[in-house]
């Protein structure tokens, strides 16, 4: 079985569950299983997954108060931090931020990322209604800048109150859109202009991003938009960005992902455990058995995006010794003890 990173993985310790699910509700429609550190190991093993990338999933950490916020993100941080300090073999992990509070997020940043060593930040797609191409957020964008940091950008609920009422989950629909709401505001605002250095990571393939690209094409051509010298077009702004496939391994879906973007930016996300066990264990298979990749592209996938991205992953000892599937058979540890 190919070395696998999973780069979108979630954990939901049970303080954060108290301060975010009301009345057995969970953000987005899909109440996940009960999680632990322990149950996130079991299924890594029974999926095949070396690696997990975690972070904090919608809502994120505020709710409408500052402090509160900065509380909340401060205690997810450090008890990600030290699941990852347990077992760094098995664990990476992206930093929560307490936006819109940018002072909160800006001391969060320099401490999540330089004192707990994180390995980058997630960003929810909006915060209160604040998308991330506003104005408001420009002084985190240039620290984020600054340090050439790997953001992975998840979706969460839209302030628009018009998109809660279908009678549908929020993650069916909404939450695909909203991703494609900051992608273009970010875009057309240049706030990927202005940071060429930061690696965004894209969640669930981006939205509905590359299905409408040739949409974003024509805007640019037609001029709709003003200041494209300095921001560049959409497709040179895509090109840049990265993908992953949570809920998203379809060979219709990797074949999109090829003509737009390249395989070589795409990577493996389970959404663990907001997707159920069984249909996330069962789509990895399906994605390392897919006739859609070659040998080539599945390894991209599978971890060579990811390396890329994360060069501390090149010293794994399942990368190292150079066997592939085979060292999965020796003893490494692997499990919950």
């Amino acid at each position: 079985m190919t070395f696998t990173v999973d780069i979108h993985h979630h954990l939901i310790p049970d303080f954060y569950r108290r301060a975010t699910e009301h009345d057995g509700q969970s953000v987005g429609g899909v109440l996940p299983a009960a999680w632990s550190q322990a149950s996130a190991l079991s299924f890594m093993d029974d999926a095949g997954i070396d690696v997990a990338i975690a972070s904090i999933s919608a809502p994120g950490v505020h709710l409408g108060d500052d402090a509160a916020a900065r509380a909340l993100a401060l205690r997810c941080n450090d008890f990600l931090a030290e699941m990852v300090r347990s077992r760094p073999d098995r664990f990476g992990g992206f930093a929560i931020l307490p936006l819109p509070d940018v002072d909160g997020a800006l001391e969060e940043l320099a401490r999540a990322l330089d004192q707990l060593g994180l390995d980058g930040v997630v960003l929810l797609t909006n915060a209160l209604g604040h998308y991330l191409g506003d104005r408001l957020y420009r002084p985190l964008f240039d620290e984020l800048q600054r340090r050439a940091a790997l953001v992975f950008i998840h979706p969460t609920l839209s302030p628009d109150p018009g998109a809660h009422g279908l009678g549908i989950p929020d993650s069916l629909l909404d939450f695909p859109v909203d991703t494609s709401r900051t992608v273009a505001q970010m875009h057309y605002s240049g706030t990927f202009a202005r940071t060429p250095d930061v690696k965004y990571v894209l969640s669930h393939a981006g939205g509905t991003v590359p299905y409408l690209a040739k949409r974003f094409a024509i805007i640019d051509e037609m001029g709709v938009v003003p200041d494209e010298e300095n921001r560049g077009t959409a497709a040179d702004t895509f090109r840049r960005l990265y993908f992953d496939t949570a809920l998203s391994w379809s060979d219709p879906t990797l074949h999109t992902l090829r003509e737009f973007v390249g395989l070589d930016h795409v990577l493996y996300g389970s959404d663990y455990p907001y997707l159920r066990r069984d249909i996330a264990v069962r789509g990895r298979a399906e994605l390392e058995a897919s006739r859609e990749l070659s040998d080539t592209e599945r390894t991209a996938v599978f971890h060579g995006a990811a390396i890329g991205l994360l060069p501390r992953l090149a010293t794994h000892p399942q990368v190292t010794d150079g066997s592939g599937h085979d060292a999965r058979a020796v003893p490494q540890g692997r499990g919950g003890h």
